[in-house]
């Protein structure tokens, strides 16, 4: 026994579902390509930790700064988390952002450690100031294309999970 099918409400409400997920896509695109205020901050909070790093500090100085580094990046964090207006309800991270954020981390420590054993010979504040410049700079260069890149397709992913399971 079949029930007849308004195809007109049938229509609306394919609208109400799909909407806000159009919605969470539009707001997940616009964070990853948005301000670049984060990717300053933390290269900038980077770029002071790699300054103090290079004056070698002892081993309680050492322990210090690393400390307060990660307060401060999980300060960000939690800052930038708490401004988000979208909360999924599970996460869509996938093959590509993990690529993404484990060729960020390579790039970035690869870039510290280099310039680290080329500013060896250089006197302890140049060749501090040196490395974290070029560091930062790194990281700023390769964090905005990056996040763009890795949560561009989101729509297209989403869309293709939609399409698979419709013929079910």
């Amino acid at each position: 026994m079949s029930t007849p099918v308004d195809a007109e409400q049938a229509w609306r409400d394919l609208q109400r579902i799909r909407v806000p997920q159009e919605r969470v896509y539009d707001e997940v695109e616009r964070s990853a390509s948005g301000s670049p205020r984060t990717t300053y901050a933390t290269a900038a909070a980077m770029w002071v930790f790699l300054v103090c790093m290079g004056l070698e500090p002892p081993t309680w100085g050492v322990w210090l700064a690393l400390a307060g580094y990660l307060v401060v990046l999980g300060s960000m964090a939690r800052a930038h988390n708490r401004r988000s207006r979208v909360r999924l309800h599970h996460s869509r991270c996938d093959r590509r952002m993990l690529t993404a954020f484990v060729a960020g981390a390579v790039m970035t420590g690869g870039t510290v450690v280099l310039s680290g054993r080329l500013v060896e010979p250089l006197e302890p504040m140049t060749g501090a100031l040196v490395q974290a410049t070029v560091s930062a700079a790194v990281f700023v260069l390769f964090a905005g294309p990056v996040s763009r890149w890795s949560t561009g397709s989101l729509r297209g992913r989403g869309g293709l999970r939609t399409h698979e399971g419709a013929g079910r």
